[in-house]
Parts: C-alpha cells; sequence; structure tokens
C-alpha cells in the first residue's frame, strides 16, 4: 500500500465522530461545587477597584490581592488610556454607533484597523465588539472553504482550544468534518494532512490554563503541505513581542494566506474588543461581507476604539518594554517563590494544582480570608479531579504582595500538589457523548 492510501486508511480508522455537548450533565456535575464557590464568596463578587491590584469586596469591605483579572500590563488603567477613552465619545458624541458595519463604520474605527495592521505588521486587521465574536464570524466561513479556494477542510480542533472556539464545533459541523485531537499532538495533525485533504488547525496561541502552541512547528506543517492554522492568541498579545504583536505573531516572519490570528483588546492590551489579523485581503473581504458578528453586531462601543488607539500609541513607545519588564520581574519573583506547573512561562498564567474539587475551594477560601483572591477552577473549566488555583501575574502587583502570597501558601493546611501533570486543559471541558471531551 502506498504512503498515500496508508495516511487516508489512517484518518479512517482514527474517525471522526460527531458528537452532542451535554449540558445537563455538564450542570449536574459541577452544581454542587458553584453552589459551594457562589456561597462563599469565591464567585459573583462585587468590587471596588483599587491600586496595585487590589479590590475592595462591596459586601464585606474587606481589601485583596486580586489575580483574577488579565490586565497584564496595566494599561487598562493607563491615564491616556482612560483619557482617550472619554475624548473618542466626545469626537463621534456616542457612546455606541449603532449601524451594521456593512453600511458605516466611524472613522476612528477605520483609524484603529488600519493602525493595528501597522503596528502588528500584517496585510489587514478586523476588529470585532469580542474576541468570541470574531471566533463566530470567521470559523464558519472558514469551514465553508471561503478561506482555502473553496475547498472545505477537515477541521482538527485542539482538545484544549478554548470554549469560544469549540463552542462552534456543531455549526462547524453543518459545513464540513471537523474532529478533535489531543493537546498540541503534532504527530496527529501530519497524518491528517498527509491523507491529501486540505486540512485546518484550531487552537490557542497561549493557552487560558498555561502552556502555547507549538508555532513554528505549525508553520512547517504549512509549508509542506499547505496546513491552515487559526490560533486565538487572546492571552498572549502585548505581552510578547517588540511591539505587543503577541505570542504567535512574534514567531512568525509574516502572516500568509493561510494564518489568522484572533487576539483580544482587553487582556494585555488594555482597552476592549476583540481582533484578527489577517495575511490576506481576500479573506478580509470575505470576512467584511460574510461574517454576520461584523455585519449586525456593530462595532466596539466608542471609548473602547478611543482605548485601543492610544494603547496602540503606548505599544510604540519604550513604555511598553518598561511594563513588559515590570511583568517579567513579577513572573520571575513568583517562579522563584511558588513551585508551579507553568513555572518559566513567557506567559503570566499561573497555575497551582491541587486535585479535589473540594479541596480547591476550600484552599480559594483560606487565600481569600487572608487577603488573597485567586480564581478556583474546576469542572467544567478543567476535567474533573484536576481543580486548581488560577493566577494572573500582572506588572501591577506589589512584590510584597506575591511574597506574602508564597507564605500563604506554604503554611496552608490544606494540600497543594506544586508540581502536577503538564496536560493542562485550556478552558471548558464539556461531557460528550459520554466522555470529557475539550
Amino acid at each position: 500500500m502506498s504512503k498515500q492510501n496508508e495516511a487516508q486508511v489512517g484518518v479512517q480508522n482514527e474517525g471522526i465522530r460527531p458528537k452532542a455537548r451535554n449540558a445537563s450533565k455538564m450542570a449536574e456535575v459541577s452544581r454542587p461545587h458553584f453552589d459551594r464557590a457562589y456561597d462563599n464568596g469565591l464567585m459573583g463578587v462585587s468590587c471596588r477597584v483599587r491600586d496595585n491590584r487590589r479590590i475592595e469586596i462591596a459586601t464585606t469591605g474587606q481589601e485583596v490581592i486580586d489575580y483574577t483579572r488579565c490586565g497584564y500590563l496595566n494599561l487598562d488603567s493607563h491615564p491616556s488610556v482612560l483619557a482617550a477613552a472619554q475624548a473618542s465619545m466626545d469626537e463621534i458624541a456616542s457612546v455606541h454607533f449603532s449601524v451594521a458595519r456593512t453600511r458605516l463604520s466611524a472613522e476612528p474605527l477605520v483609524r484603529l484597523e488600519s493602525t493595528l495592521a501597522s503596528l502588528f505588521d500584517v496585510e489587514s486587521v478586523v476588529v470585532f465588539p469580542t474576541v468570541a465574536a470574531a471566533n463566530m464570524g470567521a470559523l464558519p466561513l472558514l469551514a465553508a472553504g471561503l478561506f482555502t479556494n473553496g475547498e472545505k477542510p477537515l477541521i482538527a480542533f485542539d482538545r484544549f482550544a478554548h470554549v469560544t472556539l469549540q463552542y462552534h464545533i456543531p455549526v462547524l459541523r453543518e459545513e464540513t468534518e471537523v474532529m478533535v485531537i489531543d493537546h498540541n499532538d503534532l504527530d496527529h495533525l501530519e497524518r491528517l494532512c498527509q491523507s491529501g485533504r486540505q486540512v485546518a488547525y484550531i487552537g490557542d496561541g497561549a493557552y487560558s490554563m498555561g502552556g502555547a502552541a507549538p508555532v513554528r512547528q505549525l508553520r512547517a506543517l504549512q509549508e509542506k503541505y499547505g496546513l491552515f492554522v487559526y490560533l486565538d492568541d487572546a492571552h498572549g498579545i502585548s505581552v510578547v513581542g517588540k511591539h505587543g504583536e503577541g505570542f504567535v505573531r512574534s514567531q512568525l516572519d509574516g502572516l500568509d494566506d493561510r494564518t489568522i490570528v484572533a487576539a483580544s483588546l482587553g487582556k494585555g492590551y488594555g482597552a476592549a474588543g476583540g481582533l484578527l489579523m489577517l495575511g490576506s485581503r481576500k479573506i478580509e473581504h470575505a470576512i467584511r461581507r460574510y461574517a454576520p458578528t461584523y455585519g449586525f453586531s456593530c462595532a466596539p462601543n466608542m471609548a473602547a476604539v478611543g482605548a485601543a488607539l492610544a494603547s496602540a500609541e503606548i505599544h510604540r513607545t519604550p513604555e511598553l518594554h518598561k511594563l513588559q519588564r515590570a511583568l517579567n520581574n513579577n513572573m520571575h519573583l513568583f517562579d522563584s517563590l511558588i513551585p508551579t506547573e507553568t513555572k518559566g512561562s513567557e506567559l503570566p498564567i499561573r497555575i497551582v494544582r491541587i486535585g479535589d474539587e473540594m479541596e480547591a475551594l476550600a484552599k480559594g477560601e483560606s487565600l481569600l480570608r487572608q487577603g488573597h483572591y485567586a480564581s478556583v477552577v474546576f469542572f467544567p473549566t478543567v476535567p474533573r479531579g484536576q481543580a486548581a488555583l488560577r493566577m494572573a501575574i500582572t506588572a501591577a502587583h506589589n512584590p510584597a504582595d506575591i511574597l506574602d502570597l508564597s507564605l500563604v501558601l506554604r503554611n496552608g493546611d490544606n494540600k497543594v500538589a506544586a508540581e502536577a501533570p503538564a496536560a493542562a486543559p485550556a478552558s471548558l471541558t464539556l461531557p460528550i457523548d459520554g466522555e470529557e471531551v475539550k
């Protein structure tokens, strides 16, 4: 049998099994943990914002250090960004420019898209109200073959791809075949490419529960087989790159017509909204004409547009590098004091794996009593039995607070498994056809 036929048989044997989400089972399994988290002040918290990443819990008046927000460079509190948000609303005299973008776009938004394309050195950028809206707009067009010269691709999702990507699998299956492969499984992905079909790979650039995509290896598969790559780099933007172009873009010489990078204008960037970095005008035209979340979700509000323009200016100055260094210093300090499975990552998410859901909730409650508010993550955010503390490190954290956190963790009564298996899931794990599948 030829290698080509062997590859085709391999794809068939691996099977593309349609699956349906089981939301009722998800809710049944996770309800006791959500109930405890909400009842004990770990979720649904109303707060007032203070300096140095501190918040005051509105219901109790307690002041705690916050490790849940993803404003990694503190640009969301930058005076220039805040002032520009107000100025943009004054310029347009409207909070929200409520019209389909296929008809009208306010000039500051057009300017923002061209500014971002120049800043990140790509052919074009299309801005959306959120990253989720960007993914919702682009992925069905990818499945329909609009980005691959009319050929509907076999779509392979990384098992740990974010829920805002995987949520669309049932819709994509209306157009083409979709399968889920193991996390960063390049061997499996190459076998799919060897089948002779057009293949599209969808995953995260920087995973929200730690870890990252093998960007350069994916580029090698593109060059060898014509693989289409779609990566959501929401957590990588701004914190990495000379101009904050993000984890994915910083590893590529350029974007071609078989690569799309989605990213956030919130998080590290410090404004609000989402974007698609594109290497092809043809893909840009398809998105602007056929993506429903481009045409009918309108645009980011005008304050967000102004804030994003101001942040872009900061990204061109040495101040960005100063903020990146401050973040890196805090990450290095954290890693020197607190062992985690994400230790040493250039991305600012740290995971303290605990395992048992009730133990993780108890640990989160203990930290909160002692002045530190961290995200306790459990199923469906991670698989059952892999509950953890998730901490977002920022440039604005006070090093003394990180030291205190390490002492609290070290002296805690609850078991903390600091060195856990490296395969940490990225977002939402749902039971599908009786399985837990990312």
